[in-house]
C-alpha cells in the first residue's frame, strides 16, 4: 500500500466538529428528550456504542465499542499495527500506555463503561430500580436490556482493568444506582456476581422479547454475555450449557460467507448485519456520521482513512503460519500492493514490504482502495461462531472432552479441509488447539484478548510487529491490563 499524507486538512476540519460536540457528549444520552420512555433512553444507550466522543476525547481512536475491541486485538498481539505515520494505537502497540495512567488509552474505556453502566442504572431507576418487577412485557423487556448492558459495562471493565479472575482482590468501584459520589474498590467477587445476577435476570426478562432489530439486546444475546462471564471466572460448566444453547439457535457463518473468493467476486466480508450468524451488531447507515473516526477507518484499506494510508493493521505472523495450509481462512489475509490505477493481491507475506491485511475478511463492498468516504458497512459486536468455539473450551476444561472435539470438528469441518487431526487430542494439546482456532476464526473482532485472558496464555509477538519482535509476554503482564486513570485516581478520595 501506498503511504501517502492525504488526510491532514480532513481531519482538521473533523476535530472542530468533533469538539464542538464535546459538550453534548459530557451529558447523558438521552438529556435532550423530555423524560423518554425506557425504551428511548436505551436506543440513545446503543447509540453510545458507535458514536465517536464518548471516551470523553476528540481522539481518533475514541468512537465507542469497537474502538475498545482494536485495542484489545493489538494488546493480545494477533493485531498488528504496521505503521505509525499518524501515531494512533502506537502507545498501545508499544505497551506503554497501560502502564501510563495518565494516557487517555486508559481514561477512553473507563468513562465510556461507566458512562454506559450510568446510563443502564437511569433506566432501571425509572423503572421502578433495580428489585422491581415490572408489569407490562414493554418494560419487562425494557429492563432486560438496561440490565444486560449494565452487566456488558462491568464485564468489560473488569477485563480491561483486572489481570485475571481472583475472587478476593480488590478490582474497581461498583454502581447500581445513579448516585455519583466515588466509591471504593470492590472486591471482584462483587462485581461478578452483580454481572451474573443482572444478566440471569436479564435472560428471564427478556424471554419471548421480539426485537425490532440486531442492535438491541435480546435473550441470546443476554445469554451470550452470560456465557463469557462464567468462563472467565471459571465456571466452565455453566458456560458451556449456555453457548450450546446459543448454537442452537442461529447458524453459523457459512464457508462462503467466511472468505471473499476473488473469483467469484462475492463472498466474506462481516459488513453486513443481516448475516445471519450475526447476534448482535449496529446498522450504520450515513445518518451515523462515520467516517475517519471509526473501526473500519482503523481497519480496512478499503475506507478512507488510516489503515489505507500507512498505519495497516496486518495479522501477526506467528499467528498466520499457524493456520493450516487447507484452511480457507488462511485466504482472508493477503499482501496490497496499490499501483497508480488500481492495486494487486498478493500472497501473505509474498512482499516483505507490505503488511498482510485483513482484505478478504473485512472490507467495504466496493472494494475500492480508500474509496469508502462515509462509512455504511456495519459494526458487529458478536455473532453465533463465538459459542461454537468457547462450547469447546469451556467443554474441554470441565472433562467433556469428547463432546468438545465434536463440537470443534463440526465447526471446522467447512473451514479445514482435513480435520482428522483432531481426533488424536486430548488434554492441554486439545485446550491449546481450541485457542488457537478462536485467534485465528475470531481475528480483528474484539475477542482475543478475552481468551487470552481466561486461557492464562503467554503470547509470543511475531516478526513483523513493529515493537518487541520475538518477545513473549505472560498475560498477567501489568502492560496487558490497563491502569486506573488519572482523572479517577484524583476525583475519586475513596478509591
Amino acid at each position: 500500500m501506498k503511504k501517502i499524507l492525504i488526510l491532514s486538512s480532513m481531519m482538521g476540519i473533523l476535530l472542530t466538529a468533533t469538539s464542538c460536540r464535546e459538550e453534548f457528549l459530557e451529558s447523558a444520552p438521552t438529556e435532550t428528550l423530555a423524560n423518554p420512555p425506557a425504551q428511548a433512553k436505551l436506543n440513545g444507550l446503543y447509540l453510545m456504542m458507535v458514536n465517536t466522543g464518548t471516551g470523553g476525547t476528540t481522539g481518533h481512536d475514541d468512537y465507542g465499542q469497537k474502538g475498545y475491541d482494536l485495542v484489545s486485538d493489538l494488546l493480545s498481539a494477533d493485531m498488528v499495527l504496521s505503521g505509525v505515520t499518524y501515531g494512533w494505537y502506537s502507545n498501545i502497540a508499544n505497551l506503554s500506555a497501560p502502564v501510563d495512567y495518565t494516557n487517555n488509552s486508559n481514561y477512553q474505556p473507563w468513562r465510556y463503561y461507566y458512562r454506559v453502566a450510568y446510563a443502564a442504572n437511569d433506566v432501571i431507576a425509572g423503572l421502578g430500580g433495580n428489585d422491581a418487577v415490572p408489569a407490562s412485557a414493554s418494560d419487562k423487556s425494557s429492563m432486560g436490556q438496561a440490565k444486560a448492558m449494565r452487566a456488558y459495562a462491568y464485564f468489560y471493565l473488569m477485563q480491561y482493568f483486572t489481570t485475571g479472575y481472583n475472587p478476593e482482590a480488590l478490582s474497581i468501584p461498583l454502581y447500581t444506582d445513579t448516585g455519583v459520589d466515588g466509591k471504593p474498590k470492590a472486591k471482584q467477587s462483587e462485581v461478578y456476581g452483580q454481572i451474573v445476577k443482572d444478566l440471569t435476570e436479564a435472560v428471564d426478562l427478556l424471554n419471548g422479547f421480539s426485537r425490532a432489530n440486531k442492535g438491541m439486546i435480546n435473550k441470546e444475546v443476554a445469554q451470550g454475555l452470560l456465557a463469557y462471564t462464567y468462563a472467565a471466572m471459571g465456571e466452565n460448566a455453566k458456560a458451556a450449557e449456555l453457548s450450546l444453547q446459543i448454537i442452537a439457535k442461529y447458524p453459523k457463518t457459512t464457508k462462503e460467507e467466511t472468505v471473499y473468493n476473488e473469483e467469484a467476486g462475492s463472498g466474506g466480508g462481516f459488513n453486513d448485519l443481516n448475516t445471519k450468524s450475526w447476534m448482535w451488531g449496529f446498522d450504520l447507515t450515513e445518518a451515523n456520521d462515520l467516517d475517519l473516526i471509526s473501526w473500519w477507518g482503523q481497519a480496512d484499506i478499503f475506507t478512507y482513512s488510516y489503515a489505507w494510508v500507512g498505519d495497516a493493521k496486518s495479522i501477526d505472523y506467528g499467528l498466520y503460519d499457524a493456520i493450516r495450509p487447507d484452511d480457507i481462512r488462511k485466504e482472508q489475509f493477503k499482501t496490497v500492493n496499490e499501483t497508480a490505477t488500481s492495486y494487486v493481491m498478493l500472497d501473505a507475506k509474498e512482499d516483505g514490504d507490505y503488511p498482510a491485511v485483513p482484505v478478504n475478511k473485512f472490507y467495504a463492498p466496493g472494494r475500492e482502495i480508500g474509496g469508502q468516504r462515509i462509512v455504511t458497512t456495519d459494526y458487529l459486536f458478536m455473532r453465533v461462531d463465538e459459542f461454537h468455539l468457547l462450547a469447546a473450551e469451556t467443554l474441554a476444561k470441565s472433562g467433556n472432552e469428547a463432546q468438545a472435539r465434536t463440537v470443534l470438528q463440526n465447526y471446522l469441518a467447512d473451514r479445514i479441509a482435513d480435520t482428522s487431526y483432531l481426533n488424536s487430542l486430548s488434554g492441554t494439546a486439545l485446550q491449546q488447539e481450541i485457542y488457537l482456532q478462536t485467534r485465528i476464526e475470531l481475528w480483528g473482532e474484539g475477542k482475543s484478548y478475552l481468551a487470552m485472558k481466561r486461557n492464562k496464555a503467554t503470547i509470543t509477538r511475531g516478526s513483523n510487529h513493529l515493537f518487541f519482535a520475538g518477545q513473549s509476554f505472560p498475560y498477567s503482564d501489568d502492560r496487558l491490563t490497563l491502569d486506573i486513570p488519572q482523572q479517577e485516581v484524583n476525583n475519586n478520595p475513596n478509591l
